[in-house]
């Protein structure tokens, strides 16, 4: 009998992987390896992807909008201009990912491994970030809001070396003043300068 690999199932239809991933509870469908598949533009809204091995695959203005990416490898991934709103990617992999221009409203990135991913132009609207690790990661002119960082200054600060961002750097409830507002990077060293002073 012919082996069949878990993107051919992928690529039959939802409900045939969710099926398969359901009825299947070993290795391959636990942790289906997507490793490299080109599936940019697809529609992927509705499956589930726990724990898929997506590491250097292609999902460029992919929708998947609502999916359960929990724990999933998407190591140097390409979701650019992919819409990944409303996502759970709690305790993903995203290291060195190509995020630029992703749209992240709401998605849950607690305890994300972010390092060395580029977020430039994402829409992290309302996303949560608690725990999130970053280091040497790109987030030039992202949109930021409640459950985002507070503003352009708390991620420079910890983007300059691998760390975990604390609880404390994360707002929980919606500020009073900072809604949907578009933080531009060249205005972030200056503010930077200014608060060392204040400090």
């Amino acid at each position: 009998m012919l082996q069949v690999t878990p993107l051919e199932i992928l690529l039959s239809g939802k409900g045939t992987w969710n099926k398969w991933r359901l009825d299947f509870p070993d290795v391959k469908a636990v942790e289906p390896d997507l490793s490299g598949a080109d599936l940019h533009g697809m529609d992927l809204r509705e499956l589930d992807l726990r724990g898929v091995d997506l590491t250097q695959a292609n999902l460029q203005d992919a929708s998947l909008q609502g999916v359960n990416l929990l724990e999933a490898d998407l190591r140097q991934i390409n979701i650019r201009k992919a819409d990944l709103s409303d996502c759970n990617l709690q305790g993903s992999h995203l290291r060195g990912a190509d995020a630029r221009g992703t749209v992240l409203a709401r998605a849950n990135l607690r305890g994300a491994d972010l390092t060395n991913a580029d977020f430039r132009g994402a829409d992290l609207q309302d996303a949560n970030l608690k725990g999130a690790i970053i280091g040497n990661t790109k987030f030039d002119e992202v949109y930021l809001a409640s459950k985002a960082f507070h503003d352009q200054r708390e991620i420079k600060k910890h983007a300059a070396e691998p760390v975990i961002v604390p609880v404390e750097s994360v707002v929980e409830e919606a500020p009073t003043k900072v809604e949907e507002t578009k933080v531009v990077a060249e205005q972030a060293p200056k503010k930077v300068r200014k608060s060392k002073v204040v400090a």
